[in-house]
């Protein structure tokens, strides 16, 4: 029996990787087809976008680009991981440093900027993962990449012997490490700084009040026989426009035939059966909607992205999500 198709939105615990939930959700869902859309590193907790089944074919088209952050940065510390999890390399007094001062570095690091991932992150170098090199003695020189910080907001700061711990919040596109924001305003600052405490609220609409912990999933799963997931048609209904079928258009898709434009230029459209089932993601190419992905029992055909290889799961979004 096929497992359900849908989206789960998770709240991870510390200390696991997303990857640890994936396996997780593997078990609980009773399939092995389940991905991810943006890595949450181990230290870090909050929303993490789940799809299982062929819910994983929807998350590289969903819009997931915006997400939000509560963390704590202590100012006076570098780490050669930019985060707690790290060793501490070089420490240097911050008692002197000012809201002023600290509000003025803040800002200069919103808007468009550009910043350098972790040396101990997930971006791939020559086939392997940054993090791997680094830990065997070769961390690579990453290139700076454009990213987009909105907000960059201090809420409270306390101070603590030598050390300034400041709390912030953070609004910041696809691929924006908040690691790499803690380090880059201890360095503005001249006194380093690494990130101690990460969590992510938001992720596109999913919010942390929407989440779940894997203990109520567990729970739901011994008293449902799986998790509950929000479905195929309602994710779509809610995050695309709309397009009605008739049985025979429906039909056509199912078998990768192409329909009339839908008039919305290139950005997906959720394409309706009948019974409101999903048939389809269409696109407007050279005259005629083209499916993206399809979803009909009768063909299973995507083009990219996908989110679930034959091995299972898969990150949806770049290196590290953000963290």
């Amino acid at each position: 029996m096929t497992a359900p198709s849908g989206l789960v939105i998770v709240d991870k615990p510390a200390g696991w990787t997303s990857h640890d939930v994936v396996a997780r959700i593997r078990k609980l869902a009773g399939t092995k087809r389940v991905g991810h859309a943006g890595t949450l590193d181990p230290m870090a907790t909050g929303v993490l976008v789940v799809g299982v089944e062929k819910a994983t074919r929807l998350l590289g088209y969903l819009a997931l680009t915006e997400k939000e952050y509560t963390g704590t940065i202590r100012l006076g510390q570098t780490t050669d991981t930019d985060d707690a999890d790290g060793a501490v390399l070089e420490v240097v007094p911050a008692v002197k440093i000012g809201e002023d001062e600290l509000l003025r570095a803040a800002r200069r690091l919103t808007g468009e900027i550009s910043q350098v991932p972790p040396g101990v992150s997930a971006i791939k170098v020559g086939g392997k993962r940054s993090y791997q090199l680094a830990r065997a003695g070769q961390a690579p020189a990453l290139a700076a990449r454009a990213v987009t910080v909105s907000r960059f907001d201090v809420t409270a700061v306390r101070r603590d012997d030598d050390l300034l711990d400041v709390d912030v919040a953070v609004t910041c596109s696809s691929g924006t490490y908040i690691r790499a924001l803690a380090r880059d305003l201890g360095a503005a600052l001249g006194v380093g700084g690494h990130l101690t405490a990460l969590r992510r609220t938001r992720v596109g609409p999913y919010l942390a009040s929407q989440a779940r912990t894997l203990d109520q999933l567990a729970a739901e799963a011994a008293l449902a026989s799986g998790v509950e997931l929000t479905g195929l048609a309602e994710t779509a209904a809610a995050a695309f426009p709309r397009r009605e079928l008739s049985a025979e258009e429906a039909r056509l898709l199912s078998h990768g035939g192409k329909l009339s434009v839908t008039g919305t230029g290139p950005a997906p459209v959720a394409a309706f059966a009948p019974d409101g089932s999903l048939v389809a993601l269409l696109t407007d190419d050279g005259g005629r909607a083209r499916s993206l992905a399809v979803f009909a029992p009768e063909l299973a055909v995507d083009g990219p992205p996908d989110a679930s290889p034959a091995a299972g799961s898969a990150m949806i979004d770049g290196p590290a999500g953000g963290s």
